[in-house]
């Protein structure tokens, strides 16, 4: 089972939802070779809840996640804290819903909580929490306290950065998780479909629940695949982004410019249009 524990599900935070675009990504995900996502967005992302419920409303529930046109999605979120960073958290879909209401305080820049806050925010629901690439630039997670990285459930170890430095990257990242004794999965963080399969983490078990994921996980019984072109497919995702942002910031409708392929609309999307 291939899965990617770090994707959005829109172009860029301060942009619209869009259904199309949102069905878009998940199709090409699936057809990139994934079996699963974790769907981390930003929780200062505009429209979040609409993004959150129209997957829980049109896709199929299956254990923890739902499964749209084939490919598994499960809750998550990404989450900035004060010191700099950003913090993942999985989990049921009401649950990431109520956190992001309870952050609604604090999604400001010069307002984000402090990791420990955070955390006992956390703690109160039933969520895992994953360093999201640590050692990016303007993070600080690396330097937080021992006592509350030991917190994490998980490490990121992140598409953008392997594209940039592979060894760096999986140098650092994978010492942190040893100190830490937790577990170093993968994900794409793309926001653009053509990002996905630059990096993933392959499961020996299939699973629909949090509990069956963490229990994989906490075992060892993954390997992560980076892809010979990780590098490009990331550059590649990187100017399209650019560009079709572009396009917004002038007035069209970047959503039907990428999607003019005649395609027929999958039936999910259908019926989320037709909500």
């Amino acid at each position: 089972m291939y899965v990617d524990f770090h994707t959005h599900g829109k172009l860029a935070k301060y942009l619209p939802f869009s259904v199309p675009y949102t069905n878009w990504l998940l199709t090409q995900a699936r057809q990139s070779g994934l079996d699963a996502i974790c769907l981390t967005e930003h929780f200062n992302t505009q429209q979040f809840d609409l993004l959150y419920r129209c997957i829980a409303t049109h896709g199929t529930p299956q254990g923890d996640c739902y499964v749209w046109d084939g490919l598994k999605v499960f809750p998550g979120m990404e989450t900035d804290i004060a010191e700099g960073g950003h913090i993942l958290s999985l989990g049921p879909m009401e649950a990431i819903l109520e956190l992001n209401q309870s952050l609604e305080p604090y999604k400001a820049k010069g307002h984000f909580l402090p990791f420990e806050k955070l955390m006992d925010l956390f703690d109160q629901y039933p969520v895992l929490v994953g360093g999201g690439h640590p050692f990016r630039e303007g993070g600080y997670i690396p330097q937080l306290p021992p006592e509350q990285l030991a917190r994490l459930d998980f490490l990121d170890l992140n598409g953008k950065d392997i594209a940039q430095d592979r060894a760096r990257t999986e140098a650092r990242t994978y010492t942190l998780g040893q100190q830490l004794q937790r577990p170093v999965v993968a994900g794409s963080d793309t926001h653009q479909a053509v990002q996905y399969g630059c990096i993933r983490t392959h499961f020996e078990a299939d699973f629909d629940t949090f509990a069956q994921l963490k229990e994989e996980m906490d075992g060892g019984r993954y390997t992560i695949c980076v892809h010979d072109e990780a590098a490009f497919k990331v550059s590649t995702a990187t100017l399209l982004k650019r560009a079709l942002k572009e396009i917004h910031a002038l007035g069209g409708d970047y959503v039907s410019i990428l999607l003019q392929t005649g395609d027929q609309e999958s039936p999910a999307v259908l019926a989320a249009k037709g909500a």
